[in-house]
């Protein structure tokens, strides 16, 4: 029993360890760093400033401002390119709807279909996003280094390599 125990510990530590673990860790600790600059940023409404600091806008709702083109997309087209089924998509756009960052609009080229546009103030919003996105790219570097944040951008972006959400 005391060798499984032993063998246990020592070949699964890997789980805790490996590099999509690491990214995953990562990615949390940015997006909870962009909302908390997001909710003290004196450019992002009052309304969402608040539900940020709250905790109510969460790394769920960044998937609308990362994958959201400018010019709108139907609902389908959001949530393949965040990776995240059309029911889960749709539920955000509702919040983010309710929120008044986003619109629902006939699609101009098919009427039967909608397409996610940014309002206004989901424009304030995105570009409180880049200011904030920004600076923890930055704490980032202050963090690891120029050299290691180059290398890990350099390599991330290799990795990615031609794969297309």
């Amino acid at each position: 029993m005391a060798i499984k125990t032993v063998f246990q510990a020592t070949q699964l530590g890997w789980r805790q360890t490996h590099l999509g673990r690491l990214l995953g860790h990562s990615l949390r600790r940015f997006d909870a760093r962009v909302l908390t600059l997001m909710s003290h940023n004196m450019d992002v409404p009052l309304a969402l400033s608040n539900l940020a600091a709250r905790g109510q806008v969460s790394a769920a709702h960044i998937h609308i401002t990362r994958h959201l083109p400018l010019e709108g997309a139907r609902l389908s087209h959001l949530a393949h390119s965040a990776g995240m089924s059309k029911q889960a998509m749709g539920d955000l756009v509702t919040q983010c709807e309710a929120w008044g960052l986003v619109t629902r609009n006939a699609d101009a080229v098919d009427k039967r279909a909608i397409k996610v546009q940014f309002t206004p103030t989901g424009l304030d919003w995105l570009a409180a996003f880049e200011r904030a996105v920004a600076q923890a790219e930055a704490e980032f570097k202050e963090s690891v280094g120029d050299d290691v944040a180059t290398v890990v951008a350099m390599g991330l972006e290799a990795y990615m390599g031609d794969y297309v959400e």
